[in-house]
C-alpha cells in the first residue's frame, strides 16, 4: 500500500473513489453523502485536509481524513473502493490514521464512527469498541401513531435560543451513559454545545431540519424536559440525530411523544422513511424505536483510542 499525506492529493486523484463512496453511501444507508463528498473536494483543493490515501496508479483506491483539536482527534471518515477492500487494507489504513494523529502533541483520545468500514479490523490498535446500530423505519402509516398525553408537558418546534439548556440536558442525562464513553463531547455542556452546533450548521449529519426538531418543556418551570432533533440526508429520507429526555422525565412518555411529532413532522416533509442510530446496549431506548417500528438495517462499530489509559 502506498500511504501518502491527503494534503498531496488533488480532487482529480479521489473522483473515482468519492463517486464509489456515494453510491455505497446511497445503496447501504439510503444516504445522499454527495453534500460531504462536495466538501471534502473543497478542502482537498485547498490542501487543508489531514488525512492519509492509498494511491495506485495516480488515484486513490482508500482514504481518511481527521480532525484534530485540542486533546482529542476526530475521525470524520474511511474508506476503501469495493476492488482493494479487505480486513487488512481497512486495519493497515485506519492504524496508520490513529498513528499520525497521535503525533500530534496535545492529542490524548481518538474518536470514530465509521459506518463503511465493512470489515472486521481485528483488534483495531487496542481500542475500546462498542458496537453500533443504524435503525430504518418507513413512514407509511406512522402518521397514525397515537398521541401520548404527558400531563404537566408542553411542546414546540426547536430554535436556537435552546442550544445552552439543551447542552446542560445532554450532559446531565448522558453523565455516567455509555454513549459519553463514545463521544466525550455529552461530558460537559461546552462539549454538548459544540455536538449541536455540528449538527445544526455542518452536513455530516445531514441538512438540519428544523420544522422536524421538537422541545418537551415542564409547564410549570419552564425548563427543558426533552429535545428532538432532525436532519434530511437525501430526498425523502429523514435522520433523528439527537433524541434525549431529562432523567426526572424519563419513563412518562415525553421520549415516545417526542419521537412521534418528530416522525410526524418528517411525514408532512415529504419523507418516506426515517433512520437513526443508537448503541447496541441501550435496550430502553432501542425497545422504544422497535415499537414504533424501526429495524436494524445496518451495524458498525464505535472506536476510542484513550492514550491517557496507557501512560
Amino acid at each position: 500500500m502506498d500511504l501518502v499525506d491527503l494534503r498531496r492529493i488533488t480532487p482529480p486523484a479521489l473522483e473515482m473513489l468519492l463517486g464509489e463512496e456515494v453510491d455505497a453511501w446511497r445503496e447501504r444507508l439510503h444516504w445522499n453523502f454527495q453534500p460531504s463528498a462536495d466538501l471534502v473536494r473543497r478542502y482537498v483543493s485547498m490542501h487543508a485536509l489531514d488525512g492519509i490515501a492509498w494511491v495506485e496508479r495516480g488515484q486513490a483506491v482508500g482514504y481518511s481524513y481527521f480532525v484534530a483539536e485540542e486533546h482529542k482527534g476526530l475521525i470524520g471518515d474511511l474508506f476503501v473502493v469495493r476492488d482493494r477492500r479487505s480486513p487488512a487494507a481497512e486495519q493497515r489504513l485506519l492504524q496508520a490514521t490513529v498513528t499520525n494523529i497521535q503525533a500530534a502533541p496535545a492529542v490524548r483520545r481518538v474518536e470514530a464512527q465509521l459506518m463503511m468500514l465493512q470489515d472486521d479490523v481485528g483488534d483495531a490498535g487496542g481500542a475500546a469498541r462498542y458496537l453500533r446500530r443504524f435503525l430504518c423505519v418507513p413512514l407509511a402509516g406512522l402518521g397514525r401513531l397515537p398521541e401520548r398525553e404527558t400531563q404537566g408537558v408542553l411542546y414546540e418546534r426547536w430554535s436556537m435560543r435552546w442550544i445552552d439548556p439543551s447542552s446542560h440536558l445532554i450532559a446531565d442525562v448522558y453523565a455516567g451513559h455509555i454513549d459519553s464513553r463514545i463521544n466525550d463531547q455529552y461530558n460537559s455542556p461546552a462539549g454538548a454545545r459544540r455536538f449541536l452546533q455540528n449538527i445544526v450548521q455542518y452536513p455530516g449529519c445531514g441538512q438540519f431540519h428544523q420544522p422536524a426538531s421538537w422541545i418537551a418543556l415542564d409547564a410549570a418551570t419552564g425548563c427543558l424536559a426533552g429535545v428532538s432533533l432532525a436532519s434530511l440526508v437525501a430526498e425523502g429520507v429523514g435522520h433523528i440525530t439527537q433524541i434525549c429526555v431529562g432523567q426526572e422525565w424519563q419513563g412518562t412518555g415525553v421520549g415516545y411523544e417526542l419521537l412521534r411529532r418528530t416522525l410526524h413532522s418528517l411525514i408532512l416533509t415529504s419523507c418516506l422513511e426515517a433512520t437513526l442510530t443508537v448503541t447496541a446496549s441501550n435496550r430502553n431506548a432501542i425497545e422504544l424505536y422497535e415499537r414504533v417500528g424501526f429495524r436494524t438495517m445496518a451495524t458498525f462499530d464505535a472506536f476510542v483510542w484513550d492514550f491517557n489509559r496507557r501512560s
